[in-house]
């Protein structure tokens, strides 16, 4: 599984509506943050009764052998709180580090054997005034497969928040310091391919069909007719997603249109920016970006024709 390929796509679900135009903590938008792939501990699900999740559950096709192997990376938002003074800020103002979790690379026949459960934590810190803190996760990624025909499998794959919580009536905010955020896996085959969900071949609609996913849209990652590559992503994409290359970075919103939020950023009043700048490190580098960006690359933000066809009025399909 080669990341390098992935990561401009797995980086823009990574930080999918992690701050919305007009990238103000003030905003109405960011005061609530986060809405993407969250999984809360399953002491505050089962306390809330309501539909916050606390796993997700991936359904794939895989076509190889039972020496087929599989490796798996689990990724996530870890929230902490700035401890800053700046009026900027609303108090209690959450940010976000990247966790990585890597599963150990094994076989299709051995998860047709027995399933693999990996446990990862990440502990508590406190860096004090002026610094940061957060609090410490936990969970578990749990993976099997089923052998449907000789070359034809399917795989399970499952991601539970198990962090202990000591009060299960804390309010959503605090239920995030605990949570794993924008959480998403990249599973990879050597020797083998990927099943395409969402155009499967015809013999294997049914089957494609009936893989249940929840919390977890699969589709196929890398260039175009590759295989070898699947992302489970917390929101709706389509095989083969890409990044536009006109575009000059991330904006946070998958499906952004960079030269109107360019444009907009650049309406913003000086107090606006001020406070955008204060706010995230990844807010200011939006901003310095785009007040620094040439006239040639915001002409290539206008619009391109990347193909043409036939219309069916024109008598052709």
């Amino acid at each position: 599984m080669n990341l390098a390929r992935v990561e401009q796509i797995a980086k823009a679900v990574l930080y999918e509506g992690y701050m919305l135009y007009p990238y103000r903590p003030s905003s109405v938008k960011n005061r609530q943050r986060f809405n993407f792939g969250v999984l809360y501990p399953e002491a505050y699900c089962d306390a809330q009764e309501g539909n916050d999740a606390c796993r997700t559950r991936t359904e794939c096709l895989v076509r190889g052998d039972r020496g087929s192997a599989i490796e798996e990376r689990m990724r996530f938002l870890h929230l902490q709180i700035r401890q800053r003074s700046d009026s900027a800020l609303p108090e209690g103002w959450q940010e976000a580090v990247e966790r990585d979790v890597a599963l150990p690379e094994c076989s299709l026949g051995d998860l047709c054997e027995r399933q693999m459960a990996h446990a990862f934590a990440f502990p508590a810190q406190n860096r004090g005034e002026g610094e940061f803190s957060r609090e410490a996760v936990e969970g578990v990624v749990e993976v099997s497969a089923v052998g449907v025909s000789e070359d034809l499998f399917k795989i399970h794959l499952q991601v539970r928040n198990t962090t202990p919580l000591e009060d299960s009536s804390v309010d959503r905010d605090a239920a995030l310091m605990h949570s794993l955020v924008s959480t998403h896996t990249v599973l990879g085959i050597k020797d083998g391919e990927f099943i395409s969900l969402l155009e499967p071949p015809q013999s294997l609609e049914e089957l494609a069909a009936s893989c249940r996913n929840v919390g977890a849209w699969p589709v196929l990652v890398g260039d175009p007719g590759e295989r070898d590559t699947l992302l489970a992503s917390p929101i709706i994409l389509y095989d083969y997603p890409q990044i536009a290359p006109e575009s000059a970075g991330d904006l946070f919103d998958g499906t952004e249109i960079d030269e109107i939020l360019s444009l907009r950023i650049m309406t913003l009043t000086d107090q606006e920016k001020q406070e955008m700048r204060l706010s995230d490190d990844r807010a200011r580098q939006i901003l310095e970006r785009t007040e620094s960006m040439p006239a040639e690359q915001f002409m290539k933000l206008h619009g391109v024709v990347r193909g043409l066809r036939h219309s069916a009025e024109d008598g052709h399909e």
